[in-house]
């Protein structure tokens, strides 16, 4: 198997296919593509998947067991995982989404300071550029955007907040991303939008999806 994939068992009736490790451009566009291939060309008797970073866990149904006797699906999961690995890194295409940003942060001046920039350049590089959606997750309709400008990286914080507001724009290690919903959270708060990442309402809940672009529009307060 090509460098950089392997599978392995994830429980009773799943498999763990790992294909990069690292934030990247390019492990974002292969993870779009798993994930795009699964969807339309769903494998037989895969019941769900979820995607990671550089992973997908694939779930298939009970009667198709992984351990013991399951040579043979652990044969198919080999065939897919071939599959999926000679697929061209192309990202499909999605929408282009500009989402309002007040910036004015809790920790905009924080992330100045430790970065070296002014608070000007902080909010000219993080709107300065589109990101791909990567992934919705930790909570209904979050989105993983990626990737942030080097610059601008830095770890979570060492003491996550009990509360954050929602559309909080925020960034931790390389990507940024939109608290759909008033949550507790460990990433550096930028600034704020008033667009709903998601609404039960709607008839798409969900604002973005994996494969959508972002573009972060500054704007003063009483424009979002």
């Amino acid at each position: 198997m090509k460098r950089g994939w392997t599978f392995q068992s994830w429980g009773p009736h799943a498999w763990l296919v790992r294909f990069g490790r690292d934030w990247s451009e390019e492990t974002m566009r292969r993870a779009l593509a798993v994930a795009h291939d699964l969807e339309v060309r769903r494998p037989e008797g895969l019941r769900e998947f979820t995607m990671g970073y550089g992973s997908v866990v694939l779930e298939f149904e009970r009667e198709q067991p992984t351990t013991g006797g399951g040579h043979a699906v652990a044969a198919r999961v080999e065939t897919l995982v071939e599959r999926l690995r000679s697929l061209p890194a192309n990202v499909p295409g999605g929408r282009l989404v500009e989402i309002p940003v007040v910036y004015d942060g809790e920790d905009l001046g924080e992330v100045a300071q430790r970065t070296g920039l002014a608070v000007e350049e902080v909010v000219k590089r993080h709107s300065g550029r589109d990101y791909r959606v990567w992934m919705l997750g930790f909570a209904p309709g979050f989105p993983y955007l990626g990737v942030l400008d080097e610059v601008l990286r830095l770890p979570r914080r060492e003491s996550p907040r009990v509360r954050i507001a929602a559309g909080s724009v925020a960034i931790a290690e390389a990507q940024t991303g939109i608290y759909p919903s008033e949550s507790a959270g460990g990433w550096h708060i930028l600034g704020r939008t008033e667009v709903r990442m998601l609404d039960w309402e709607r008839a798409e809940p969900f604002l973005l999806h994996p494969g959508d672009v972002v573009r972060f529009v500054p704007v003063e307060v009483g424009d979002v």
